[in-house]
């Protein structure tokens, strides 16, 4: 391979760590940062990652800093592998060092992480001539399993990934492609934003099983045993209304059944039935505490944009409205005011038509 793509990777948790690697082991250079050294010493001593599991072998990560500065020098695509929560923060630290033709990666972006970081760079002057695009879904499963280790369990098959502006998806992609063959483009970061399904699943199981995970420490399979009918007759209801947003802002939403049969080849009457007839969720686990990113990164980044988008358009959402109250009582926070509101995404205001103006020419 000649002259290969140089990567930055942000954040060393699972899915950095399983990415930077991933594409180390793919002969692409690789810098990894992480806020905090830490996390990162044992991968400098070693000189890099070893890979288990759908992949394998030792990756060398010949730079691993927590010198936001030194990680993105030179670098054309940087991706971006953090909980939602934190893209204001790396926006905010990415401002100052991003040079012209850049690209930045959410991976991925939830509910409108593109346009939270795109408002942040405005925000902070930053005049560099920068793309920002977002994946609909990580493309591992992945866990850390030592120092310095990483096991990838699986590796998706496809990715949609959409650019900011969209007119740019496509050599977005393109590029991407060179490593990462299973991105595929996505129409805009509306239709990403709209089609993720963690929105639906996460925050409303874990908030409906709240006292049995307190009780059991999560020792239940989170899904089969997790999702009773009383419990996705709610799921039924949170998905209605995330689909009745998106159609308000002329995107045609994919619903969770269609997503599990599109993901998982599983079917059933209604939602309940599909959840219960996916022999991929045999096997996990709860979350041993309520205080998990189920709750902590969905209800901010995934809920809280899609009613606040609805409240702007007319669209009621009760039930996430519910489950938000709900989120911020049991962890005592206030997460309409923490989370990603039309306001901060720079929609507020804004018409139907205006915001797909936006999203095609980022605004420019």
């Amino acid at each position: 391979m000649s002259n290969p793509l140089p990567f930055a990777v942000l954040g060393a948790g699972h899915g950095g760590q399983a990415l930077a690697g991933y594409l180390a082991l793919r002969g692409f250079p690789v810098r990894l940062f992480n806020r905090t050294p830490e996390r990162l010493r044992p991968i400098q001593l070693l000189g890099g990652i070893q890979v288990e599991g759908e992949v394998s072998g030792f990756a060398p990560i010949p730079v691993a800093t927590s010198d936001i500065r030194e990680a993105i020098a030179g670098v054309q695509v940087i991706m971006v592998v953090l909980p939602a929560t934190g893209h204001r923060d790396i926006a905010e630290r990415l401002s100052p060092y991003l040079e012209d033709g850049q690209i930045i990666v959410l991976n991925p972006g939830r509910t409108g992480g593109a346009l939270e970081v795109r408002q942040v760079l405005r925000e902070t002057s930053c005049t560099k001539d920068v793309l920002i695009a977002e994946a609909q879904t990580f493309l591992f499963a992945s866990r850390i399993s030592g120092p310095a280790q990483v096991r990838i369990f699986r590796v998706k098959n496809s990715i949609p990934v959409a650019a900011l502006p969209a007119y740019e998806t496509v050599r977005v992609v393109q590029t991407l492609r060179v490593a990462l063959p299973q991105f595929i483009p996505e129409d805009s970061v509306l239709k990403t934003s709209f089609n993720n399904i963690g929105a639906v699943f996460h925050p409303t199981i874990t908030i409906l099983n709240a006292a049995r995970i307190e009780s059991t420490h999560g020792e239940f399979d989170y899904y089969i045993e997790g999702v009773t009918p009383s419990v996705a007759l709610v799921l039924e209801e949170v998905d209605k209304e995330r689909v009745k947003v998106a159609e308000a802002l002329g995107v045609r939403a994919i619903t969770a059944r269609e997503w599990l049969y599109s993901a998982y080849d599983v079917s059933g009457r209604n939602l309940f039935e599909a959840i219960q007839n996916n022999a991929g969720y045999q096997g996990i686990r709860a979350p041993s505490t309520i205080f998990h990113r189920y709750i902590t990164e969905d209800v901010p980044t995934s809920l809280v944009p899609i009613a606040s988008l609805g409240k702007m358009l007319g669209v009621p959402t009760p039930t996430i409205d519910s489950l938000i109250h709900l989120a911020s009582v049991l962890h005592g926070r206030d997460y309409w005011k923490e989370g990603r509101t039309a306001e901060k995404l720079g929609l507020q205001g804004l018409s139907v038509k205006e915001i797909h103006e936006l999203v095609v020419t980022g605004g420019k």
